[in-house]
């Protein structure tokens, strides 16, 4: 990147000095209805020594949120890139990444609206990339109160359980688990990130940072932790949770409870699918346990939509090919 700053057709410009050490990261966020929520935690972010690009994706929900975002963009000269439709978490990264890689980045650090991470550890997360560009690299993440949220997972395939990998029990042999990390906060390198062609948009949320680093580790590339560095993040900051209690959205029982049969109808053997999809009911049940027993009392928003994840989710392991 130059300077003075890439220019993309649309004439905004992407900051950044040529000579400062992080001036080819892009950091990408897609935002639905929560511009103000980008604004605040992308400032976090950046401070006063990112020298990159910021690429915000706006995934349509109304005139009014399109214009609000449009105007963060502008006093922040970060480029925005307007979608037309609401195209999902993988969607909203890949029209993203796509700016990015345009005007000139190398690697692209991966942001949750309701994320931040200092700009030193972002440098460190960089660094490390720019050595190992095969590697897909995420921080420790935790939650405001300092509680770990995320660090690497083992998902088990003969249960699909997820575990935290440093509690793996003993006897598990790596070729039991795939292990991911959290798309709240992750970096990679553009050549990893068109080598294995981004996010596969047919989870539209949830799971498809599972399977992005599945896919990494398939096409000879690492999933790794720097517990050197650390995100923030406030869970549920956009859709995850509604009001006060532990209750979770609608959309997030469906997606999860469907993703996971996605996932195993694209990755695992007949066996382990069938396995999967026994346990679909419990597993969804579970899910729903996240929230809190208090709201199964409004089986509507949640009970409902678990359900009709296991059902879409066992349709689409028999369409399997």
């Amino acid at each position: 990147m130059s300077g003075d700053g890439a220019r993309p057709e649309d004439g905004t410009r992407l900051t950044g000095p040529p000579d400062a050490a992080t001036s080819s990261v892009a950091i990408v966020v897609v935002n639905y209805g929560a511009s103000a929520m980008v604004e605040g935690n992308l400032l976090r972010t950046v401070g006063d020594g990112f020298a990159g690009s910021v690429v915000v994706v706006d995934n349509f929900s109304s005139d009014a949120e399109r214009q609000a975002v449009t105007e963060v963009c502008s006093r922040n000269t970060w480029l925005l890139v307007p979608s037309e439709v609401n195209s999902g978490y993988g969607g909203g990264n890949n029209l993203g990444v796509r700016a990015a890689i345009a005007a000139g980045a190398t690697e692209v650090l991966l942001l949750n609206p309701d994320a931040h991470i200092g700009t030193d550890d972002l440098a460190r997360l960089q660094q490390r990339v720019r050595q190992q560009p095969m590697t897909l690299l995420a921080p420790l993440v935790v939650r405001p109160d300092g509680r770990v949220y995320s660090a690497s997972t083992d998902l088990h395939l003969r249960t699909g359980e997820m575990l935290a990998t440093r509690r793996r029990p003993g006897g598990v042999r790596d070729s039991d688990v795939h292990v991911w990390v959290s798309g709240a906060c992750m970096m990679l390198s553009t050549r990893l990130w068109s080598h294995v062609g981004g996010f596969d948009e047919a989870y539209f949320l949830y799971w498809e940072d599972v399977d992005l680093c599945r896919r990494v580790v398939l096409a000879g590339g690492d999933v790794a932790v720097d517990e050197s560095c650390t995100a923030v993040h406030d869970e549920g900051g956009t859709h995850g949770f509604e009001g006060p209690s532990r209750a979770k959205s609608p959309i997030y029982y469906y997606y999860n409870v469907r993703n996971r049969m996605l996932y195993a109808r694209l990755h695992l053997p007949a066996r382990d699918r069938r396995r999967w999809a026994l346990r679909a009911p419990l597993v969804a049940y579970r899910i729903l346990l996240q929230g809190g027993r208090r709201q199964l009392v409004h089986p509507g928003r949640t009970v409902w939509p678990a359900l009709r994840g296991v059902v879409h989710g066992w349709a689409l392991l028999r369409s399997r090919g």
